[in-house]
């Protein structure tokens, strides 16, 4: 496992090969980082792990200095997973300076869900993504489904652009329910537990979901109920179409989206 701290080293590196599969992270590596790499390892010829915290998704100053990160623990899960040929590791400047690009702007139509409680965040998002890929220039990039908007958001917009085909891969979750996130290091033992009690609720919402006749008002009614039993903020409870994201009252081809506050840590997640 090659370590590349700057884009110089990466485009060296990288010169002789054609069919690279590239996994972003902001670090915090966890088993659903693996299982990306995993994928990555059995479609491609060699695989690149980027680690970088990107400051400009993120919409809350206090949230980009609590995010986890451990680089040391990083590379030591990333080396002896036996599946990455190389980690990127670049700082700010590498990424963004003299790196002019032209100001992204989602559609109206696009401020939903998280990016209409995040301002900014997934310009920040489909920005970074825009130069990695420019820079990694892969033949495949690996994301998870857990942020799902964000998924088809990249999708759609690295597609105009370049060559590289976004697969998107299955959520992995704890035996309890609970996707894996890199959030989850913020959460105590108990929040931990209450976090897996509340997906489990949600499962059996999904469950019930489908006798309801008009499916969000049932879920505003679940919304109000979680919040006051569990003590918790929720910024969207929503049943939504996985192909456009519109609201739906179409069980079968849709998804339920929440995203919530627990003790301050935001997390999202889609069942």
């Amino acid at each position: 496992m090659k370590i590349l701290l700057n884009k110089t080293s990466l485009t060296e590196s990288l010169r002789h090969f054609n069919d690279i599969g590239f996994v972003p992270t902001m670090g915090s590596i966890h088993k659903g980082h693996l299982s990306l790499i995993s994928k990555s390892s059995q479609m491609c010829n060699k695989t690149i792990v980027s680690i970088f915290v990107n400051p400009k998704q993120f919409n809350n100053k206090k949230d980009f200095k609590t995010y986890p990160k451990n680089i040391k623990k990083d590379l030591k899960a990333l080396n002896q997973s036996k599946m990455v040929d190389f980690v990127y590791i670049p700082k700010f400047k590498d990424i963004f300076k003299n790196y002019k690009k032209p100001k992204i702007k989602l559609n109206e139509k696009d401020k939903i869900l998280c990016a209409k409680y995040r301002k900014g965040h997934f310009e920040g998002v489909l920005d970074v993504m825009d130069r990695l890929t420019d820079i990694v220039r892969p033949a495949k990039i690996f994301m998870g489904s857990k942020d799902f908007q964000q998924l088809i958001l990249v999708k759609k917009y690295l597609k105009k652009k370049y060559d590289a085909n976004v697969v998107g891969c299955k959520t992995i979750r704890t035996k309890n329910k609970l996707a894996l996130s890199s959030r989850n290091y913020l959460l105590s033992k108990g929040n931990l537990i209450l976090a897996s009690k509340i997906i489990r609720k949600l499962i059996n919402v999904k469950k019930n979901i489908k006798n309801k006749k008009n499916k969000n008002k049932y879920l505003l009614t679940v919304k109000d109920n979680f919040q006051k039993q569990f003590k918790i903020k929720i910024e969207y409870l929503e049943l939504r179409d996985i192909n456009n994201l519109k609201l739906s009252n179409v069980i079968n081809t849709s998804r339920i989206f929440v995203a919530y506050y627990l003790d301050g840590v935001r997390l999202i997640d889609n069942l």
